[in-house]
């Protein structure tokens, strides 16, 4: 008897060793892209090669190395299908369906879940969750996962959005899902990778950040907090995901990095573009939020809006959502995420689905011009001017050669924008919103508010 059982032992093992598995991604209930290939990816140790089954197609995956990937034809948005992968053992997914599929990363105002953290809430919190049901939104939660070394899978399982898998998901990521999905009318795919109080380097390959940003290991040698550690997220919660097809990314993160403002501008990017250069898709959409003002972190709060502003001017195919509008004086977590969620899909439906006629980013400095005492500055993503909708406007400062700055006067005049200082005979430099905290108060006519910034580089 024991003999049985030992030999029964052995073989539910050896079965278990010699099954095919995908990739967790693969689950019932899960979005795949659309007009693209598809890219399913998995394990088989004792396998030659794997067979998938896609909307009555076959598709052979040679396994190399105990790895297999295949890449299924395009397809139309549609569902529900079936993919079937087969090996020794036979696994079904079923509930499938096609259609847009976005990654949401970042740290805690990303995480931030629909029904908010404690003490901190999302406006429109309830009612936003009463009416979450829709069975066209599909959500996914990568675990929190640290590793000194590249992982390729991962746990987790896709949620149909109902009131209950709403109110855990990124409210930011939901909002900005909901409003795709009714533009759209094709399902969505969210896959949310966040971790709060992490800076961008934790999400970055360890090959970019030792051949661009060396010093990382002297920073870090006496953090304690290995979630902020250079790679490990990057390793844990973003590697698993690649080759997963996607059509972009959104990412709400920034705050972590103050205190390496300046650097922010050539790291950020970096981190893109490793990203885009894993997942080998191209240039793919990549859209992020701009920290909202809060009442500590002095200059450094200014310097990482503009390295972030700098950031999209850098980048093809970026966005920026702005939020100088919405920030709180003593909460990093600013309660309105559904204009942050709705913001960033304003730069996707007009960059990546051709909706014409909406402006969907706020105005950007391009220039000013100078008459006597008086500044007249001119912005980009302005077509139809400026306004203030009715708010106390602050936060506009003019120099002179002194580089001392001072309280502007501020006018609109049929959407131009002129600032003065009476203590400023000679403006040569303007800034707007250069400081930790402001109520931001210019906007485009869509709404939209603008960024801070500056017109001299010059040093504190």
């Amino acid at each position: 008897m024991r003999i049985y059982h030992l030999l029964l032992a052995m073989f539910i093992v050896e079965l278990a060793i010699a099954q095919v598995t995908p990739n967790g991604l693969f689950k019932s209930n899960m979005v795949l892209q659309r007009n693209q290939p598809i890219a399913v990816f998995g394990k088989a140790v004792k396998e030659k090669s794997v067979e998938v089954i896609f909307k009555s197609k076959s598709y052979s995956a040679e396994v190399i190395d105990g790895y297999w990937k295949v890449f299924l034809d395009e397809s139309n948005a549609g569902g529900p299908f079936e993919l079937t992968i087969k090996g020794r053992n036979e696994i079904v997914l079923s509930n499938i369906l096609v259609g847009e599929v976005w990654l949401c990363s970042g740290q805690s105002n990303m995480e931030m879940p629909l029904k908010g953290f404690m003490g901190q809430p999302i406006n429109g919190s309830n009612l936003a969750i009463l009416n979450s049901e829709n069975s066209q939104i599909r959500l996914f939660e990568v675990p929190r996962k640290i590793s000194k070394t590249l992982q390729n899978n991962l746990e987790g399982e896709w949620k149909i959005c109902n009131p209950k898998s709403a109110s855990e998901f990124s409210a930011t990521a939901y909002f900005f899902g909901k409003m795709l999905q009714e533009k759209l009318k094709v399902p969505i795919g969210l896959i949310a990778s966040s971790w709060g109080g992490t800076p961008a380097e934790s999400w970055t390959p360890k090959k970019i950040t030792d051949k661009e940003f060396p010093n990382f290991d002297n920073w870090y040698k006496n953090e304690t907090q290995p979630q902020k550690f250079p790679n490990g997220l990057y390793n844990g919660m973003i590697a698993p995901l690649i080759p997963f097809s996607i059509k972009g990314a959104i990412w709400y993160q920034g705050e972590s990095n103050k205190v390496r403002a300046k650097q922010y501008a050539q790291l950020f990017p970096a981190m893109v573009n490793s990203w885009r250069e894993e997942w080998n898709q191209g240039d793919f959409p990549f859209y992020f939020v701009q920290i909202a003002p809060l009442k500590w972190g002095g200059e450094s709060q200014a310097l990482l809006r503009e390295s972030q502003l700098k950031s999209m001017n850098k980048m093809t195919n970026t966005g920026m959502a702005v939020t100088l509008d919405i920030g709180e004086l003593e909460c990093i977590h600013p309660a309105e995420k559904q204009k942050v969620g709705e913001r960033l899909a304003l730069w996707a439906l007009a960059k990546d689905f051709g909706f014409e006629g909406i402006q969907y980013s706020g105005p950007v400095y391009k220039s000013f011009k100078v008459n006597k005492n008086k500044v007249t500055i001119e912005f980009d993503y302005a077509p139809n001017g400026v306004t203030n909708f009715g708010k106390e406007m602050s936060g506009f400062k003019v120099a002179g050669v002194d580089k001392i700055f001072h309280k502007a006067e501020v006018k609109i005049t049929k959407g131009k924008l002129e600032v003065w200082s009476e203590n400023v005979p000679n403006p040569i430099a303007v800034r707007y919103g250069w400081d930790a905290w402001i109520d931001g108060s210019l906007y485009n006519t869509a709404g939209l508010p603008a960024s801070s910034f500056r017109s001299d580089d010059w040093e504190e």
